[in-house]
């Protein structure tokens, strides 16, 4: 039965991190998979995480079943964290999902049952898994204008342009914050934008949060969204915990639906429900219980969002410092860019050439098409990735 099947392709980022492990050279800088690190290059688990784990442990909880909906006290605090204080609120349903990769999957299921020849607009660039997600669903995926690249930033115009010309039987997917792969937000002007277009034409707008307090904090990264939230009556979200929780490993998402009634949110979550017991059934419960413990519990809330302020901070200190380096090296404003990104990552559009050049040369490991992971990088290694840079011309 299984002879047939070819030598699978080789994952590019998971590849890349096997051979960055199997690289001997002490000076390697890894760039590629999109975790945080801290200035000692570990992935760190959160303080709150951490006591959020202690206290669950304490409560000695059952290891049943907990449905497909998932925990349901987490569906009810991760909406709040994204749409408290919006009109959206009363009219949404949440599911939890294994992470936001499954948020991803069972909402372009859910719109692939109730409109199966809707097209899915990605953004020019987006992030890896939304084209094969939304086809593996079944569902047509086109792009619509996003980064220029030769400013790094979002062509605004053109891109609204297209998307203006977006209807009924049409799904934009936007990324509610530290655009993954490129780093450049829209502007809050574009999302309103966006949101009367949504009106005036009848797309659905489907926003994939996946970064909220790694670009300017966990109020503002949300401000696009929730203006979607007040102004539009009906649009999805998938949200993860996998960032701004730092809990990778634990898979813990959720698909938010916004329909012009608690009713219609419910009845398409019910059909969600329906198409996960063909898949995965439900989500682990680790991750969710972390988060909700966190989010209902004033002191770890607190201690949580401190330590994701500093994160933050941290990230945008780098930032700062790969611009004044990269000015001083090449006499040039060319860079700037780092400074005027959002969250993890920047697009640097460098060929494949020098990508080759960077993890041959000097044992430096960025993605195909350049994205690099500035969350992954500690201040003693600015310089050298700097240096490596000029040095191939990049």
């Amino acid at each position: 039965m299984f002879q047939a099947i070819p030598a699978p392709k080789g994952d590019p980022i998971l590849s890349l991190i096997t051979a960055y492990n199997q690289d001997p050279r002490t000076s390697k800088i890894d760039l590629g998979i999109g975790v945080y690190k801290d200035d000692h290059g570990i992935t760190p688990v959160m303080e709150a995480v951490t006591l959020a784990e202690q206290k669950l442990l304490q409560a000695n909880g059952s290891k049943s079943y907990q449905g497909l909906t998932g925990d349901e006290q987490f569906n009810e605090s991760i909406a709040n964290l994204l749409l408290s204080g919006t009109k959206a609120l009363e009219c949404s349903a949440t599911l939890q999902t294994p992470g936001a990769s499954g948020a991803l999957r069972m909402l372009a299921d859910l719109i692939a049952v109730t409109a199966p020849n809707a097209t899915v607009w990605i953004s020019n660039p987006s992030y890896v898994n939304h084209r094969p997600i939304m086809e593996k669903a079944g569902l047509a995926v086109r792009e619509y204008t996003y980064l220029d690249p030769q400013t790094k930033a979002v062509d605004e115009e053109a891109m609204l342009a297209q998307i203006a010309q977006l209807g009924a039987n049409d799904v934009v997917l936007l990324h509610g914050c530290c655009h993954n792969p490129s780093g450049a937000d829209m502007s809050f002007a574009a999302w309103q934008k966006i949101a009367e277009l949504a009106n005036n034409n009848g797309f659905l707008p489907f926003i994939d949060i996946a970064y909220q307090g790694l670009g300017d904090g966990l109020e503002e990264d949300a401000k696009g969204l929730q203006y979607i939230a007040n102004n539009v009556e009906e649009f999805v979200i998938s949200t993860s915990c996998s960032k701004n929780f730092g809990l990778y490993r634990e898979r813990t998402g959720a698909a938010i639906i916004v329909s012009q009634s608690k009713t219609a949110a419910m009845n398409s979550r019910g059909k969600m429900c329906e198409l996960a017991r063909g898949s995965y059934s439900m989500p682990p419960a680790h991750g969710a219980a972390i988060v909700d413990t966190i989010l209902r519990d004033d002191q770890l809330n607190q201690i949580w969002r401190n330590e994701l302020t500093a994160m933050n901070v941290r990230v945008n200190g780098l930032r700062s410092a790969l611009v004044e380096e990269f000015r001083a090296a090449t006499q040039s404003n060319r860079f700037d860019y780092f400074g005027a990104h959002k969250g993890m990552f920047s697009l640097t559009g460098i060929s494949d050439e020098h990508i080759a050049q960077l993890k041959d040369q000097f044992g430096i490991y960025i993605v195909g098409g350049g994205r690099i992971n500035v969350a992954g990088l500690n201040s003693s290694q600015v310089k050298p990735l700097v240096a490596a840079f000029v040095t191939i011309g990049a």
